[in-house]
């Protein structure tokens, strides 16, 4: 007996753009519709899934780093990991460092080692400048100053720790700096909160922000 006729297995589809009168076929509209739609919704879906990973990994990384008190101290990294982590940082900032070299000889600057050197005075003077941005006594160009004492009272205390728990391992210079950074904040944080508590007539002072 003769076999059973097979049904194919393939499918006709019509993939024409325009019907026979030349218009854009609305089906194929609403194909594109569906397909964007659909991309739309895998790309958001996608974000969600890193975005969540991510929060759990920076969760996981803060309560490992930050282990309570009463708890199991987090294992130190190994001496090798050490090593493969500062070798990779170094390759890192070597690459940036090569770019930044370009970009300057382009605006014709020479670029020299003390252009990328970080440097205990360097540090000293960027806390110091970030001191007194929060004091309101400083501020971004074409942006009004804003007081936020909490934070600056916190930045001084910084330099307070930086102080006591450097004490006996700076150059005459670098404690000279300090200890002189910290005298004038601490008593432009005396004139500043007095002015708040007892502001001038007619003079409008700073935004101020509890923290």
């Amino acid at each position: 007996m003769p076999d059973k006729e097979k049904k194919s297995d393939f499918v006709v589809t019509d993939r024409r753009l325009f019907s026979s009168d030349g218009q854009l076929r609305q089906d194929v509209l609403e194909d594109e519709e569906r397909r964007a739609e659909h991309e739309q919704a895998k790309r958001e879906s996608q974000q969600r899934a890193n975005a969540e990973r991510e929060a759990k990994t920076a969760s996981e990384s803060t309560s490992t780093i930050l282990a309570p008190p009463d708890g199991p101290e987090p294992e130190p990294p190994s001496a090798a990991e050490q090593q493969a982590s500062a070798d990779a940082y170094k390759d890192s900032t070597r690459q940036m460092d090569d770019q930044i070299k370009r970009e300057m000889r382009k605006q014709g600057r020479a670029p020299s080692a003390q252009d990328f050197e970080m440097t205990f005075e360097k540090f000293t003077a960027s806390i110091y400048m970030s001191a007194l941005l929060q004091l309101g006594l400083a501020a971004p160009p074409g942006e009004k100053p804003i007081v936020d004492l909490i934070g600056a009272r916190q930045t001084i205390d910084t330099l307070a720790i930086l102080q006591e728990k450097t004490k006996g391992n700076l150059t005459p210079a670098e404690a000279t700096m300090l200890q002189n950074c910290l005298y004038e904040l601490r008593m432009a944080y005396l004139e500043v909160t007095n002015l708040l508590t007892r502001p001038p007539q007619d003079k409008p002072g700073a935004d101020v922000k509890a923290g």
